[in-house]
């Protein structure tokens, strides 16, 4: 895992080598090993180097027998043994044994179509000299960043928004449109960024870029079109998904270092830890999260499955105050606000594992999105059955089974308020986007925390709707209500904002690899042929991934109530102990300087924090102080005091022509 950058530049000459170190000098905690930087007239292309694969002679830029096509890669190709293998029956030269160097001969071999062979998570660029011609890629969920800047035939790319500022030629402004994009659906929409003018290659998408401009184009997406499958019954899919995960798993073992794995007490971590264990490494190393707030803490079910598997096991404690304490750190490294701080606890969890020399950890992301684990599917379901009689008093009482806690309360203010909520929008079953619009509508609520001025330049909820469901499938509409929920939730919120905020991005803040086998794309596409009903049974959420635990996770742990990860929220901010940077950012005058939001109502929010700190407030309110705060730090890191960290640039760095 490492980290890319580049400049192509076609209007002419342009001394590149000093702005590539200081780009990859942005990226040194994606890449700390070793770097690399090649030149030609046109092209420039820069490598900071986390050593997995290879470690002796794969530094990067590498490239082919004839030096025509150099590549930069970020990533890994789990199948690449048996590509590499094919492509030497067809008389290919290796110089070294890397991944990467698979994919500049497989380019050889078919041009774009190459990435309809890959399984693994990537960014790359490849320079075409012969042609001219730029390529660059992501994988087909999104799992690892690459971000552009294009003007006047000249591209900048990165592996993240910092290194394409390096160079002081690209304003930095935020953009409102997408803020209100973000301040609705918690992520922006399509290629867009947080930054007017900086671009995302979306995932599952190659883009080309010659002089005659740069085309993008999709080489996979996502569909749950066909639902039909040669497998009949329950045992048959249980059967076939455990084959596909145990392979998942297998592959992405592959490398020269050892490989650890998150364990967090729930079924997914320790799902994919037992296929580890009890298949390939009986000194599996494990690591994992826990809260000083018990209401976060997972630690029981954690020691169910640390005795079950007997694992060498390490892990991090994390407080409010500590979480505040690093949140600013956590914002340079999003680029683009958030509204949870469940970011905070995995950037320590991605240092203890770097501090007990592991360089790639397993984990279970994604379980939830494919086989069906959220509370939104749930809702969906409920409400879909609610509104066949709108009038029912009995079919609201469903809602007991997702949010016990506020139902078997003695106060009925809370159920009647929940109840209320989720009536809104009931018998609108035919909105493509039904399964989220509460979460979008509550979300968008907090837009009134902005400043009139800055408000008028962001458009209003439907818009983004609108251009939200322009993107969608032709046939969108016929699938399962299930299918649509899941498909929303993957295409826009796990791959533009989990995947980045909770991903690669705090992994790899501390020079650490995830590796997620519930997004290999054969269990993916396997999961979208399967019957709704085997994955969400009722109300019974992941229902075949729990058939397919039986017998390798303990009981307590496939069988516990769910329990979504998250941290504390504004007490993080407003507690006992003081945190100077929330005083700064929160203050009227910098909140007037800036520009974004409202200082009066600002104001008063934190007041009411202050005052209960940070306990007793709605979820709304909640969101309202993280999304406004890492804005405020958005703009101070990225705008205001860039680099807000200093840029250690690379000493003995490869040249290559």
């Amino acid at each position: 895992m490492c980290g890319i950058a580049g400049i192509i530049n076609f209007n002419g000459p342009e001394d590149k080598a000093l702005l590539l170190r200081r780009m990859i000098g942005l990226l040194r905690h994606r890449g700390p090993d070793a770097a690399g930087i090649y030149t030609n007239e046109i092209a420039g292309l820069a490598h900071a180097r986390l050593s997995i694969i290879d470690l002796t002679s794969g530094d990067q830029p590498i490239h082919n027998e004839d030096k025509t096509l150099w590549i930069v890669f970020n990533g890994e190709i789990f199948n690449y043994p048996e590509l590499r293998a094919d492509l030497v029956n067809r008389g290919h030269r290796f110089y070294t044994q890397t991944d990467t160097e698979v994919l500049i001969h497989l380019y050889e071999e078919k041009g774009v179509d190459m990435f309809n062979d890959l399984n693994g998570q990537f960014a790359l660029a490849i320079w075409d000299t012969k042609q001219n011609k730029l390529i660059m890629s992501r994988d087909r969920v999104g799992i690892r960043p690459l971000f552009y800047h294009l003007n006047n035939s000249r591209l900048v790319f990165g592996s993240e928004i910092k290194s394409l500022f390096a160079d002081q030629a690209i304003p930095r402004y935020l953009d409102p449109r997408v803020l209100s994009d973000i301040f609705t659906a918690w992520t922006c929409m399509d290629s867009q960024t947080p930054f007017q003018g900086i671009h995302q290659v979306p995932p599952g998408h190659y883009a080309v870029l010659t002089t005659n401009g740069l085309k993008v184009e999709s080489y996979w997406r996502l569909s749950f079109s066909e639902m039909s499958s040669k497998l009949t019954d329950m045992g048959e899919w249980t059967e076939n998904l455990n084959d596909l995960l145990l392979d998942a798993t297998r592959i992405r073992l592959r490398a020269d270092v050892p490989v650890g794995a998150y364990l967090s007490g729930g079924i997914d971590s320790t799902y994919i830890s037992s296929l580890v264990k009890h298949h390939f490494n009986n000194q599996l190393s494990t690591f994992s999260v826990t809260f000083t707030n018990d209401r976060y803490d997972e630690t029981s079910f954690q020691k169910t499955a640390i005795q079950a598997l007997n694992t060498d096991h390490k892990e991090i404690r994390c407080s409010e105050h500590g979480i505040g304490e690093t949140f600013p750190d956590i914002v340079w490294h999003t680029e683009m606000p958030i509204f949870r701080t469940a970011p905070a606890p995995l950037h320590q969890l991605s240092k203890l594992v770097r501090q007990n020399d592991y360089k790639v950890v397993l984990t279970g992301e994604g379980a939830d999105e494919i086989f069906g684990g959220y509370n939104i599917f749930k809702e969906d379901r409920v409400r879909r059955f609610w509104a066949r009689n709108p009038n029912s008093t009995m079919r609201p009482a469903l809602l007991g089974r997702l949010y016990p806690y506020i139902f078997n309360r003695a106060d009925t203010r809370s159920k009647i308020y929940l109840i209320n909520y989720f009536r809104k929008n009931l018998t609108e079953i035919d909105l493509p986007h039904y399964s989220h619009v509460l979460r979008w509508q509550n979300t968008s609520q907090i837009k009134n925390f902005f400043a009139e001025d800055f408000r008028k330049q962001m458009p209003d909820l439907d818009d983004t709707i609108e251009r939200y469901v322009a993107t969608l499938p032709k046939d969108f509409m016929t699938w399962h209500p299930l299918s649509r929920a899941q498909y929303t939730e993957i295409s826009l919120f796990m791959s533009n904002y989990l995947l980045s905020s909770q991903g690669d991005r705090m992994a790899m803040a501390n020079s650490v690899e995830g590796r997620y086998p519930y997004l290999d794309h054969r269990v993916m596409e396997f999961a979208c042929r399967m019957p709704a009903k085997f994955k969400l049974n009722g109300l019974n959420e992941k229902y075949i991934l729990k058939k397919a635990a039986e017998g390798k996770v303990p009981d307590e742990i496939v069988n516990r109530p769910k329990q979504p990860y998250r941290a504390p929220m504004s007490g993080c901010f407003f507690g006992k102990e003081r945190l100077d940077y929330v005083e700064e950012m929160l203050s009227e005058d910098k909140i007037r300087n800036y520009g974004y939001f409202d200082d009066k109502k600002v104001t008063r929010l934190k007041a009411k924090c202050q005052k209960r700190g940070g306990e007793l407030l709605s979820e709304r309110e909640n969101m309202a102080v993280v999304g406004i705060l890492s804005t405020q730090l958005l703009h101070h890191n990225f705008i205001e005091n860039f680099p807000a960290h200093p840029v250690q640039e690379p000493k003995g760095v490869k040249i290559f022509h």
